[in-house]
């Protein structure tokens, strides 16, 4: 199945209180729940003004569907082609 990294827009995102990431989050995993178990969250990165995340899901409009029910922006989606890490260099 298909990876994607999705890209969120969110302005002060690095500065949100860990009771607001677990709110995002809540929301994230009911709106999954209700999709199904095709699409599943592996795991998001928090910076200054994005947050990134990594989805498995069988196309990008999924992900947009899931960013939609949510009310979470999804301003750029990308497949992942491959994954490269040290062990790669070996």
């Amino acid at each position: 199945m298909p990876r994607y990294v999705i890209e969120r827009e969110i302005p002060g995102a690095g500065r949100l209180s860990p009771q607001e990431l677990r709110a995002i989050s809540q929301k994230s995993c009911t709106v999954l729940d209700e999709l199904g178990p095709q699409i599943q969250w592996q795991h998001s990165y928090v910076t200054g003004d994005k947050v990134y995340c990594v989805y498995i899901a069988p196309n990008e409009a999924m992900i947009r569907e899931h960013a939609q029910r949510g009310g979470f922006p999804a301003d750029r989606v990308s497949e992942v082609s491959a994954v490269i890490d040290p062990v790669s260099a070996e």
